[in-house]
């Protein structure tokens, strides 16, 4: 299989300036589904972050938050930098947003073909095919959510060997994450990624806490007390889902921190959130970090 591109060596331990940063994909060479333009913010891409020499195999595909209005960098790129130092190749994604004009399911859309993508590019990368995982914060959070369970384990009969792919995640990891879209929805997210006024069968489909099932995959889950944007409680509903199906996960409420915070570190992330620690523990036991 071919590479679409020259892959970048990045290091972990520092920033990247602008010119540094390796060139994103598009995840469609020949445009979106459903795209209303072909300016940038038309075109979904994936942005390959390689581990210098440490690779154990293992990938991530990252979902920055930003309540489907923007993405937020330091839950892209400084994910991404810090997994690559613990041997993860990461991918970041820049979906389309609300604020330009796109709902559902034109963000669900991008994450399922990023999944899928990863897959089909493993040889290219170097990358284990069964240790693809999704990893989200926020809006962020709940597209991870989505894909985790609403994913489809591809189109054998497809011409485009990126859609013969399955889109289901080995695993999660969901920081802070919009879930429901109920009683505890973090309101400006569920406007931007539904609009106004969405069907009672929208909001259930999208509320992922109700379409867990036992073959969810695993996942790690963190949120904090103080957070005043997006309720533990959404956190929670989505942990009690998992447990009902018996679905394994690690959970963990903090707290001290506000939302929004990722790392709350910056490279070498010598001094990151706790969370941090546990998430990689964590991976660990499931084989994805050394």
């Amino acid at each position: 299989m071919k590479t679409l591109f020259t892959p970048v060596i990045l290091s972990a331990s520092l920033f990247l300036s602008h010119a540094e940063i390796p060139a994103a994909i598009p995840l469609w060479p020949d445009g979106a589904p459903g795209a209303l333009g072909t300016s940038s913010h038309d075109i979904p891409t994936l942005t390959p972050y390689l581990c210098e020499s440490n690779a154990t195999g293992a990938a991530m595909v990252i979902c920055p938050g930003g309540s489907y209005a923007m993405l937020a960098p330091h839950e892209g790129n400084d994910y991404a930098l810090w997994l690559n130092r613990h041997g993860v190749t990461c991918f970041v994604l820049k979906y389309r947003l609300g604020a330009d004009g796109y709902h559902y399911p034109a963000e669900f859309q991008d994450v399922t073909r990023a999944l899928r993508w990863v897959r089909a590019h493993a040889i290219d990368y170097k990358i284990d095919p069964h240790r693809v995982g999704i990893m989200g914060s926020s809006a962020g959070g709940h597209l991870a959510a989505t894909l985790l369970t609403h994913f489809d384990f591809g189109d054998t009969n497809s011409a485009d060997a990126v859609e013969r792919q399955s889109s289901r995640p080995d695993l999660g990891i969901l920081c802070y994450p919009a879930i429901s879209m109920g009683e505890f929805a973090h309101a400006f997210s569920r406007e931007n990624l539904l609009g106004k006024n969405p069907s009672p069968e929208l909001l259930k489909l999208l509320s992922n806490e109700l379409q867990v099932t036992g073959n969810t995959p695993p996942c790690f889950l963190w949120t904090t007390f103080e957070d005043q944007s997006v309720p533990m409680e959404n956190t929670l509903l989505f942990a009690g889902a998992l447990r009902k199906n018996q679905v394994p996960f690690d959970l963990h409420v903090y707290e001290k921190g506000a939302h929004g915070m990722g790392l709350n570190d910056k490279p070498p992330f010598t001094h990151p959130h706790p969370w941090a620690a546990d998430c990689l523990f964590w991976l660990k036991e499931r084989g994805y970090v050394d």
